[in-house]
């Protein structure tokens, strides 16, 4: 065995000297392109000192009404004019004056930061739009204030001071920041920069959702319903889950076109409809090349792909009609009603055109599609193209949802829920939005919610409708806010999200597993950090060998083994 252990030292140092000699490369090349990024965050930096000084917004203006003020001062004195009223309305107006232009000049430096981050792709980008923002806040900019307050809680660009972001949150909460007073609240309960206060996090949360911050709302919602520092209330929690519900499903209402089918390509791990949150630019470049080739259900999943933005791809309205016309051309149903959907909805590449989407979703209808019969009952539930005919809506309706189309089954649950075109029954409006919520739409289990909330056609039952309510909001990704919220916290620092961790599961005793799943998966990425070796598991590049040692690297490394195994075999055997 000794001979062995040896050769696995061999190759751990060769891997070592290898994966050294690469970062010291990547690390020159890195520092070139990091000076402008540099040069950028030196100015944030200069900013946030200007503003960490002045505290307040309002000294800003004084500064420059003061100047103001003096010139003309200085000009009616001249004039003669000695009229105390006068001087007085003038003075006033020359404030205000001061303090509409810094307003202005605020939020459109807040605006060109905002546009630029929306748009940036790299890091130099977002320093760019910090400097912005650094801007817009030195000019009182309440919005640009919680952007820098931010980037020094979380050290964005190397600028991290969370006293400093202490400082700011506060001078932000005695102005009626919300988002302020919902930050102290976090901090304070968990002692981060500040003292460990439950009772002052509470106190914080509460200006907070009063205020409009629905992150409080979620928070006082569950410390009511679970007991944390606060009597154990259901009632309470279910009217701070209400408030966030009823925020998220009228935002929902108002983007919500008709969703997107799913559709399975292969069976292989690393195919379209997986679970990792990136699509590998040569399996892109792969599918890519295979939709060219014909294949009908990859050009409508790159098709889908493009239209919403998903696996690290760009929202591209017009690969994905592109990818959607040939499917459409092929004959699939599927993507003739997601064409529908792109000309009901609008964008660069289909304008808006009832017509257009009409017929689409006929195409898709007449070869059975659930996606485009459902297209069509939206056009005649709304009047989009066609005269409204409610007759119809739920004739189309009815034929989706009998082929399992969730949204369709949820708009039946809704006709019967509210009365239109059909008399009201809850029982089966309670049926339709049961159906769609097997599947995960998300505004049938809010209707539920409402229903068990206000015991409308089933027995009232307040915890149902808090776990309903929890349910959709989980759907619509809005709970996981405060725990992610922890763990990305300064240099992301394992000791704070082991301490999080733990307090997560001691607050509730349904958290000891998934925690301890948790604790298990950071402290193996941990490890595989800590060790350099193991890092060639994670993504292990071989052709940057070439670079490395040479092109013909794999010879090097075979004759290098096998004069090892060589020279033991002697050994062992001399």
């Amino acid at each position: 065995m000794k001979p062995l252990f040896l050769l696995i030292e061999i190759l751990i140092i060769l891997g070592v000297t290898i994966k050294t000699t690469e970062a010291e490369k990547h690390s020159k090349k890195q520092k070139g392109r990091n000076v402008t990024t540099q040069v950028s965050a030196n100015k944030v930096k200069q900013y946030l000192s200007n503003i960490l000084e002045q505290r307040k917004p309002i000294n800003v203006i004084s500064k420059k009404e003061n100047l103001l003020e003096n010139k003309n001062q200085h000009k009616l004195r001249r004039k003669g004019i000695r009229n105390k009223g006068l001087w007085k309305r003038n003075k006033d107006h020359l404030k205000q004056q001061a303090k509409n232009n810094l307003t202005d000049e605020g939020d459109q430096f807040f605006k060109m930061g905002i546009k630029i981050l929306q748009q940036s792709k790299s890091q130099k980008q977002k320093a760019e739009a910090y400097i912005f923002f650094a801007k817009a806040a030195d000019m009182g900019n309440l919005k640009a204030m919680e952007k820098m307050a931010d980037a020094l809680l979380f050290g964005n660009f190397g600028m991290q001071n969370i006293t400093a972001a202490i400082q700011l949150y506060e001078s932000l909460a005695k102005e009626g920041s919300y988002k302020a007073q919902n930050a102290l609240g976090f901090l304070s309960s968990y002692g981060i920069g500040m003292e460990y206060n439950q009772a002052k996090a509470l106190i914080y949360y509460t200006f907070g959702s009063a205020g409009g911050s629905m992150m409080s709302q979620m928070i006082l919602g569950y410390r009511y319903l679970s007991g944390i520092n606060v009597l154990q209330n259901c009632e309470v929690a279910l009217s701070h889950y209400k408030k966030v519900a009823d925020y998220t499903a009228e935002k929902l209402e108002d983007s919500e076109g008709i969703p997107v089918e799913k559709v399975r390509l292969t069976e292989r791990p690393e195919n379209l409809s997986s679970n990792s949150e990136v699509l590998d630019w040569d399996i892109y470049q792969y599918y890519k090349f295979l939709a060219e080739r014909g294949d009908v259900r990859i050009q409508v999943s790159l098709g889908q792909l493009h239209l919403i933005g998903r696996k690290g791809l760009d929202q591209d309205y017009y690969k994905a009609l592109y990818y959607f016309l040939k499917a459409a051309k092929a004959g699939s149903a599927n993507a003739m009603a997601l064409i529908g959907k792109m000309y009901l909805e609008g964008n660069a590449a289909a304008p808006q055109n009832n017509a257009t989407a009409f017929k689409y979703f006929s195409m898709a209808a007449s070869k059975g599609s659930a996606i485009g019969l459902h297209g069509l009952g939206l056009l005649y539930f709304y009047g989009k193209g066609v005269p409204v005919n409610y007759a119809e809506a739920l004739k189309y309706f009815q034929k989706a949802a009998e082929k399992g189309w969730p949204n369709a089954q949820f708009q039946l649950g809704f006709m019967y829920y509210s009365g239109s075109g059909v008399w009201k029954d809850y029982k089966l409006a309670f049926k339709y939005f049961y159906l769609a919520s097997q599947s995960g739409q998300p505004r049938a289990i809010y209707y539920l919610a409402e229903m068990y909330a206000t015991g409308t056609g089933v027995l009232r039952s307040c915890r149902t409708a808090v776990e309903k309510r929890l349910k959709f909001l989980k759907k619509r990704r809005c709970i996981q806010w405060h725990f992610s919220y922890g763990i990305e916290l300064p240099f992301k620092d394992i000791h704070l999200a082991r301490r999080l961790y733990d307090m997560a599961a001691q607050t509730s005793p349904d958290a000891h597993i998934p925690v301890f799943l948790a604790l298990m998966k950071l402290e193996t990425v941990h490890l595989l950090q800590d060790i350099l070796f193991f890092n060639f598991t994670v993504r292990w590049k071989w052709m940057t060998l070439d670079n490395t040692i040479g092109p013909c690297w794999d010879l090097f490394v075979i004759g290098l083994i096998v004069a090892v195994l060589i020279f033991l075999l002697r050994n062992h055997y001399g």
